[in-house]
C-alpha cells in the first residue's frame, strides 16, 4: 500500500498542494484529474522526493517512499523530456536497468530478454536502433512505456501519458495498464480525460491544490465536485451508454 498523509508544498509562500493524504492498493488504476494549476504533477513529484514538500509523509509498505525508490518507476510529461538528446530506442528503455546491471557495467543478458520483451509489448522492437527523437509523439510515449516496463517497479506514474498520442498508443497503454493491474502493480496516472475511458479506472482523486473528492468514477465525477474543483463554467461530461 502507498500512503501519503497531509502533504503540503509551498513556492515562496504560495502554497501549491495543501493537506493531501490519501492511499492506494496494490492492483489499482487510480486517476488523478483536476484545472490546469492544480498541483497534480508537483503533487507526484513531492511523493517521489523529486521536488521538496513542506509537510507530509509518504511511506510504501509502511516504509519510507524515498528509501525504496527502486521500486518506483516515473514517466514523466512529453514536454519535460529532451527529445534532441542522441540516443536510441533499445538505449532508452536500456537506461531503467541500471540498478540491475550496475552504473558502469555492460547490460547483463536478462537485462536484455527485459528490455526486448518490453519494446515488443509495446510494439517498438523493429524501431529499436531508431533515434528516439525521429519517432513520432505516440511512439515516443510507447517508448517511455516500455521503459517503465523493464524496471520491473512495483508502483508506477505516468504524467498526462495520452497527450498527443494516437488510437493505437492510447490502446496499448491502456492493455498495459490492465496487465499491470492484474500483476498486483499500483498505478497513478494524471490525465485531463473525463470522458470515455473514465470507467477504465478503479478510483479517481479530485485534485484544486487540496483534495477536492476521492473514489469510484461516479462518486468523483458529480456536478458538484466538478464545480468545486473547475468552477462555474465546468461541463459535466455524461457516460457512454454501455
Amino acid at each position: 500500500m502507498l500512503e501519503v498523509h497531509q502533504l503540503d508544498v509551498n513556492y515562496r509562500g504560495v502554497n501549491a498542494v495543501e493537506n493531501v493524504s490519501f492511499c492506494l492498493e496494490p492492483g489499482q488504476l487510480v486517476g488523478v484529474i483536476g484545472p490546469n494549476g492544480a498541483g497534480k504533477s508537483t503533487m507526484v513529484k513531492a511523493i517521489l522526493g523529486l521536488i521538496p514538500s513542506s509537510n507530509g509523509v509518504v511511506r510504501f509498505h509502511s516504509r519510507s517512499l524515498k528509501h525504496q525508490l527502486a521500486n518506483v518507476a516515473y514517466v514523466p510529461q512529453r514536454s519535460q523530456i529532451d527529445w534532441d538528446y542522441p540516443v536510441t530506442v533499445a538505449t532508452v528503455v536500456m537506461m531503467a536497468r541500471t540498478r540491475h546491471n550496475g552504473l558502469f557495467r555492460l547490460s547483463n543478458r536478462r537485462s536484455k530478454i527485459v528490455v526486448r520483451t518490453a519494446l515488443q509489448r509495446v510494439g517498438m522492437w523493429e524501431l529499436r536502433h531508431r533515434q528516439i527523437g525521429e519517432l513520432s509523439g505516440g511512439q515516443q510515449q510507447r517508448v517511455f512505456l516500455a521503459r517503465s516496463l523493464a524496471q520491473e517497479a512495483e508502483l508506477f506514474f505516468f504524467d498526462e501519458p495520452f497527450v498527443g498520442v494516437d488510437k493505437k498508443t492510447e490502446a496499448i497503454i491502456f492493455e498495459v495498464f490492465a496487465e499491470l493491474k492484474a500483476a498486483g502493480k499500483t498505478l497513478l496516472v494524471i490525465s485531463h480525460d473525463l470522458g470515455a475511458t473514465s470507467h477504465a479506472y478503479d478510483r479517481f482523486l479530485l485534485l484544486n491544490k487540496h483534495l477536492v473528492a476521492e473514489g469510484s468514477r461516479d462518486e468523483v465525477i458529480t456536478a458538484a465536485n466538478l464545480k468545486e474543483a473547475y468552477g462555474e463554467s465546468v461541463i459535466l461530461l455524461q457516460r457512454n451508454p454501455e
